[in-house]
């Protein structure tokens, strides 16, 4: 039986964190590379299919918008947890007593 590893070495789980770190910074890198090629490559076929302006602006635009989510991922994820958490909190509760039925909503009208 052969043994592949010096038994003396210690191996961190500090250095495979580094690693994952580190690979998922390349990862979003290339991502955003290969969107921005993306995006590129759309604007030039919408100019060259419609060659008015505006269809190039809107595909601009558009690719733009597309680039910004991608980068800010993160600004994003935080926006739409703290929208949720607000939502959440602001609900309103409504207590039926008697058999008698809620007025409040849509559909719900005092005759």
């Amino acid at each position: 039986m052969h043994i592949l590893a010096n038994p003396d070495h210690v191996v961190l789980a500090g250095d495979v964190l580094d690693w994952a770190n580190t690979k998922t910074g390349q990862f979003r890198t290339l991502l955003l590379t290969v969107a921005t090629l993306m995006a590129i490559i759309a604007v030039l076929m919408a100019w060259w299919k419609t060659r008015p302006f505006v269809g190039t602006l809107v595909a601009f635009v558009l690719a733009a918008l597309v680039l910004w989510g991608i980068s800010n991922l993160d600004v994003l994820k935080t926006k739409v947890g703290s929208e949720i958490d607000d939502q959440a909190a602001s609900v309103s509760v409504v207590h039926v007593t008697d058999g008698a039925p809620a007025l409040t909503g849509e559909g719900w009208q005092l005759s």
